[in-house]
């Protein structure tokens, strides 16, 4: 029965994430009864609590009015009442509810919504005359919104009673702000939530993969209209559609997240909380138009591929008709099997077929690795660059770089065994989109469990990667594990970036990055000039990590070690205290999306006042 709830809650992706992490020992997500309790003990409604909340709205500087607008059509009855009176429970007292109804023909619907706008004169209704479907009846319910801000809210879904509370709050912090989202969870037909979302700040290339906006999302209303609302023929889709004509017509500046829970999105067998695939699935060819018409109108090469077994999307970029040189760059001492095993894998599956490998030997003095280079370097794509300096991780990549000939540069260490022949078409693909850094790959260790899926911040000291150990085709948090999303810091194992955008944030630090962390550095000092960095699980690799550095066992490498991490604390101190792709409600100890207790950011903070 139990797995039978999670199928039903949170799909197949879910369940087979689930059920695999129970079976090898893994704690990585949120499972629902540690959600319980954390709901108990940090959001929790409460008198006090309520009492705080709006006395804070009165002195909010900006008290605009929202727009609450829900479609209808043959709803349930109970949930929308539920759905109704949750908004008029809202503790934020400035809102209208702008509902248009579809021509429901279910019995009691209308009468129902008459009641209520009789009842209460913020609720304002349409009642259509024809059935347009829900992009259509979302424009009726647009046409009579008249708020600033425009928050979206499906008929049988509901709001926690600070949801327009925290939204105007943020509008507050963020008077340039256009679009606005939030957390959410999932609530089933006897009240229990379940399955919470916690988001990333905003992540465009999570974003290309599914809504993140979704629920519960707030817009400018000058922006709606300025895009002409909902594009009817995109139902079930037409949220995410509506989100992509958005961002492109403003700042990833002016997208704000939110990160509290403040949608329930009711699970029953017609929702696409239930069963998407099953319930709607013209909802994904809905999504794959839409994303494919938002590549058209964005002028990318690309086009959205979906993936079934996880209801979601990834971006495949085109490569141009003239492939750009790609120098790999390889820094090896002794250990001729590992580097051995890395290059002939390179040669042999790679399909890319416009690169050069250049192995930096920094010091080799084994009769075998001698050997091994001397053989290998007489190959036409290999270059050979002898270093005899003291080891310096850093500097060995930049003097590389700098005799590169490639216009990109890949950093593989000498220790990685390309798995997927497209592995550099997929990363060079991704590394020439405007504003994209550093692309890092997915690279599994050598009894087939995650090892770098992407690197987040402040979190276990300094940073720590994310889905760590779990198995190789597990979907992870919410399938991120399998979706090409943004990350503050990739692992340089395998990392692809435009040799221009290498040099011009320095490379890598030589002076206090010598070993460790030269990698998140870079990655952050390429954020701080502008780009950003993207993750895929299309180039897979193995790891086999550490052959060459080794442990930091002695006491030199410790004092090394120590200073570098002073050096981080201090250098990106700012960065550490959050992380844009890693949920504050998340816990710092780890990346494995398990709760944080307490939250950072509760419901009711009595010594913040909010």
């Amino acid at each position: 029965m139990a797995a039978l709830r999670i199928a039903k809650s949170e799909g197949l992706a879910g369940l087979w994430f689930r059920l695999g992490a129970v079976e090898h020992g893994l704690t990585v997500g949120v499972n629902d009864e540690d959600y319980a309790r954390w709901i108990e003990l940090y959001d929790r409604p409460s008198v006090a609590r309520r009492e705080a909340l709006l006395k804070a709205a009165e002195n909010f500087a900006r008290r605009p009015l929202v727009s609450v607008v829900m479609p209808t059509f043959n709803p349930d009855l109970r949930h929308l009442e539920e759905a109704i009176r949750s908004v008029q429970d809202q503790i934020y007292p400035n809102w209208e509810l702008c509902i248009a109804d579809d021509l429901s023909t279910a019995p009691g619907v209308r009468e129902a919504l008459a009641r209520w706008a009789a009842q209460d004169s913020r609720i304002k209704i349409v009642l259509r005359t024809t059935n347009g479907h829900i992009c259509a009846a979302s424009n009726s319910g647009l046409e009579i919104a008249e708020g600033d801000y425009v928050a979206l809210l499906d008929h049988d879904d509901t709001l926690p009673d600070h949801a327009l509370f925290y939204i105007v709050e943020a509008i507050n912090r963020h008077p340039d702000g256009m679009i606005f989202y939030t957390d959410e969870d999932k609530i089933t037909d006897s009240g229990i939530r379940c399955q919470p979302y916690f988001k990333s700040d905003w992540n465009y290339d999570l974003f290309l993969s599914h809504n993140m906006v979704s629920h519960l999302g707030v817009y400018n209303r000058r922006l709606l209209v300025d895009i002409g609302g909902f594009r009817e023929g995109l139902h079930g889709s037409q949220d995410w559609d509506l989100a992509l004509r958005a961002c492109e017509r403003i700042s990833s500046s002016q997208i704000v997240h939110v990160p509290r829970i403040l949608y329930h999105w009711r699970i029953h067998p017609q929702s696409t909380s239930a069963n998407g695939q099953t319930a709607k699935p013209y909802a994904y060819v809905a999504a794959e138009r839409a994303l494919n018409d938002h590549f058209g109108r964005a002028k990318i090469a690309a086009s959205a591929k979906f993936i079934p077994q996880l209801g979601s999307f990834i971006a495949v970029y085109d490569l141009p008709a003239t492939l750009p040189k790609v120098s790999i760059i390889i820094p090896t001492r002794n250990g001729h099997k590992h580097l051995a095993r890395c290059v002939e894998s390179i040669l042999e599956l790679t399909t890319y077929t416009n690169f050069e490998i250049l192995i930096v030997d920094n010091g080799s003095d084994e009769a075998a690795s001698l050997a091994y280079l001397d053989e290998i370097s007489v190959h036409p794509y290999v270059r050979l660059i002898r270093d005899s300096a003291p080891f310096n991780y850093s500097r060995i990549n930049n003097q590389a770089v700098a005799q590169a000939r490639g216009e990109l540069v890949a950093l593989v260490n000498d220790d990685v065994q390309v798995i997927s022949p497209d592995w550099l078409s997929e990363m060079v693909s991704i590394a020439l989109q405007e504003g994209v850094g550093a692309v890092g790959a997915k690279l599994y260790y050598g009894n087939d469990t995650v090892q770098h899926a992407g690197i987040v911040v402040g979190v276990n000291g300094i940073a720590d990667h994310v889905h760590l150990r779990i198995p190789r085709h597990f979907p992870g948090y919410f399938s991120k594990a399998m979706l090409i999303q943004s990350f503050s810091a990739v692992t340089a194992a395998c990392l692809v970036v435009r040799k221009s955008a290498y040099q011009q944030v320095g490379g890598l630090d030589e002076v206090n990055l010598t070993v460790a962390f030269n990698d998140v550095d870079f990655c952050l000092r390429l954020m701080e000039a502008g780009y950003r960095n993207v993750w895929t699980p299309q180039a897979e690799l193995y790891h086999h990590e550490s052959l060459t550095r080794g442990a930091e066992n002695t006491p030199e490498k410790q004092v090394r070690f120590q200073a570098e991490i002073k050096y981080m604390q201090e250098r990106w101190a700012t960065a550490l205290s959050h992380d844009f792709a890693y949920n504050p409600n998340l816990d710092k100890a780890h990346a494995n999306y398990t709760l944080a207790w307490p939250p950072a950011v509760p419901v009711f903070d009595p010594a913040a006042g909010t």
